[in-house]
């Protein structure tokens, strides 16, 4: 088959050719974002769900969406280490710019600026990353008070009064939402609380593994009042048959059923997994239509693809520590696993573990999906963890 007209995209971020199962999230975010607009209460939107879900492209779509509909929109990703006021303090400039275009903004943006402006000079000192363009002196007394949660909040205030001045709505986009360290997503869910009480036209579509919910709820107790976490998972077999076969189609190729059927299995659904194998099928197969053991054929290299960029890219970020850790849950199966379990499998008390758990956590690799549960953020990384490290062997038990 002819690999420059290989309609399948693998790759972080990258859209596929069809994005499948995901209309539901598009209008939940399109009525938030629509109802805020006209003055409505609505909440912001979380999506929540694991590594490969497709939530960055989702995310991107939606703000496509905002922006074919007259919305401004800002789009931020959230990496460790960076801090909430550095990301977001150069793309409110711009946001602010462009509504000062708007006659009846200007004069609001420009204000928003000054506050901009105060709030960058105020807080530097204690976020060293921020680093924006002043385009009008600082206001005395406006963003500037070096208090995160009330400058932010000061600042968000301007921002969506100039948004309702030019008579349109900001959605700020933000990826990676659970890198965010907590007293910065606190402050946001504070600005974004008063410009909701205030009925700004102003809202947030964000993105992030699993325990973005609990983190939301750690930072503010009322966090819940004003989000929606929609889950993103794998698809199901209608959606992800319908995510491989009419790309294909649209070229004039064919997949035969046992060959989709087969796709669906290895993949669980997963929308990256599903453009991963969709690739590797399409290039190993003769003509159409794609079979069964064409997928069968290219499982090998679908499998080491995804394990030299999707899995080992993580899998190096590891301390030998962690990746013991990890072996052990692997060794468990998918999970989830009681913490207990896992110690018991390194021969180790569960309470010596803490650190390490804590700190795979941080990293986005394991959530908790209930007290005490263990479960890997990346799906089918059991099955990787066996594979890079096959040679584990169980630690002899604990003395009694």
């Amino acid at each position: 088959m002819d690999p420059i007209s290989n309609p399948y995209s693998p790759g972080a971020g990258s859209p596929p050719p069809e994005l499948a199962g995901r209309d539901k999230v598009r209008d939940q975010a399109h009525i938030a974002m629509a109802r805020i607009q006209i003055g409505n209460p609505a909440k912001s939107v979380l999506m929540v769900g694991l590594r490969g879900v497709g939530k960055t492209v989702l995310l991107d779509k939606i703000r496509q969406d905002a922006d074919a509909r007259g919305m401004q929109t800002i789009s931020v990703e959230a990496p460790e280490g960076r801090s909430l006021p550095a990301m977001l303090a150069p793309q409110l400039r711009l946001a602010l710019l462009r509504l000062s275009r708007v006659e009846q903004a200007k004069a609001v943006a420009e204000k928003g600026l000054r506050a901009l402006a105060g709030f960058a000079k105020a807080l530097k000192f204690k976020f060293k990353d921020i680093e924006v363009g002043f385009d009008f002196d600082p206001e005395p007394g406006l963003a500037d008070n070096g208090d995160l949660q009330g400058d932010l909040t000061a600042l968000l205030e301007q921002v969506g009064s100039a948004a309702k001045s030019a008579n349109t709505t900001l959605v700020i986009f933000i990826d990676e939402l659970q890198y965010v360290a907590q007293d910065q997503f606190a402050a946001l869910i504070s600005a974004l609380h008063k410009c909701s009480q205030l009925r700004l036209p102003l809202t947030v579509v964000g993105a992030g593994l699993p325990q973005l919910r609990a983190l939301a709820g750690q930072a503010k107790s009322y966090a819940e009042r004003l989000f929606d976490y929609p889950t993103i998972g794998p698809l199901n077999a209608e959606d992800a048959a319908l995510a491989i076969t009419k790309p294909a189609h649209e070229r004039e190729v064919d997949f035969t059923e046992e060959a989709v059927a087969a796709i669906i299995a290895k993949t669980h659904g997963y929308p990256y997994f599903l453009q991963e194998w969709g690739k590797h099928s399409w290039e190993i197969a003769q003509s159409s239509p794609i079979t069964e053991a064409d997928v069968i054929a290219a499982s090998t290299q679908a499998i080491a693809a995804l394990d030299e960029s999707f899995f080992r890219v993580r899998f190096d970020r590891l301390t030998p520590a962690e990746k013991n850790y990890l072996r052990a849950m692997a060794e468990l199966g998918a999970g989830p696993h009681r913490s207990g379990d896992i110690a018991d499998t390194l021969g180790r008390l569960s309470s010596s573990l803490g650190p390490v758990r804590s700190s795979l956590i941080a990293k986005g690799m394991i959530w908790s999906p209930t007290f005490g549960d263990t479960a890997f953020t990346v799906p089918l990384f059991d099955e990787f963890m066996k594979r890079i490290i096959p040679s584990w062997s169980k630690p002899s038990p604990k003395p009694q």
